[in-house]
């Protein structure tokens, strides 16, 4: 087991086609092939998948090499750490059942290496959010949930994902602009004490600097394939895959 932390967030698997989701998925896994050496931890900030709604006795169909590779991980004796985001915060016990993995559905505070972290997929945090934060409500609301477990999978995954694809246009779509909520949020959280505010959603890496700690947003394994990793006391935010050449670089 090695020492370093890695952080991940919205690949959104099963969202294009066949052969782009099956090269998200390769490199996904040549990614996790390369860091398993010298990870202590991983964490997956949120929106691993596009759409994942979990019936009693069934899942999605299909990732059956990543989670091969993420079961290996687990039993390797590396933590996984999986925060919900807003498309696949619709969990049940399969990961735990299966790789050991618990669901977090709300943050993440860690101590690591005497730096104090805030880890949030940062859904919600956007001034302009309050419908999505009474939807969010509904949604993860047991008594929904129960009532939609009644809807035969085929037709409730159909209908999630449907749901799922408004979801990130909306996201997708969000003008950002000098207000940025999450960024506001993050700040807020650092000016409380926090060295490093980590989050996902808005699909743009970056590390904004504020006071004595920073504002990192992973990104995506969309368009950038960006991750994060914090060693020897530094945070440093990477590319593993430059898709429109379509070669590895680390940065």
């Amino acid at each position: 087991m090695g020492n370093a932390y890695y952080f991940f967030s919205d690949v959104h698997l099963g969202l294009e086609s066949e052969d782009k989701e099956k090269l998200k998925e390769t490199k996904l896994i040549e990614f996790l092939n390369e860091i398993q050496s010298d990870a202590r931890e991983i964490f997956i900030v949120g929106d691993l998948f596009d759409c994942w709604i979990e019936y009693k006795q069934t899942v999605p169909k299909g990732f059956y090499r990543l989670f091969t590779k993420i079961s290996e991980i687990s039993e390797s004796g590396i933590k996984i750490n999986y925060i919900a985001g807003n498309h696949d915060f619709w969990k049940g016990d399969y990961f735990r059942k299966e790789f050991g993995i618990d669901i977090c559905h709300t943050h993440i505070e860690r101590e690591i290496e005497g730096k104090k972290f805030f880890i949030h997929h940062g859904d919600g945090f956007a001034y302009n959010d309050k419908g999505y934060r009474i939807l969010k409500k509904i949604l993860r609301n047991k008594f929904t949930q129960k009532l939609y477990s009644l809807i035969h999978p085929d037709i409730g995954i159909s209908l999630a994902k449907g749901t799922s694809s408004t979801s990130r246009k909306h996201t997708g779509e969000k003008d950002y602009s000098l207000f940025d909520g999450m960024r506001e949020s993050g700040f807020k959280k650092i000016s409380e004490g926090f060295d490093y505010v980590i989050m996902g959603h808005r699909h743009k890496p970056q590390a904004v600097p504020f006071e004595n700690g920073f504002y990192i947003n992973l990104g995506d394994w969309i368009n950038h394939f960006s991750y994060g990793v914090f060693k020897n006391g530094r945070f440093e935010l990477k590319t593993f895959y430059d898709f429109k050449n379509q070669k590895i670089r680390v940065k």
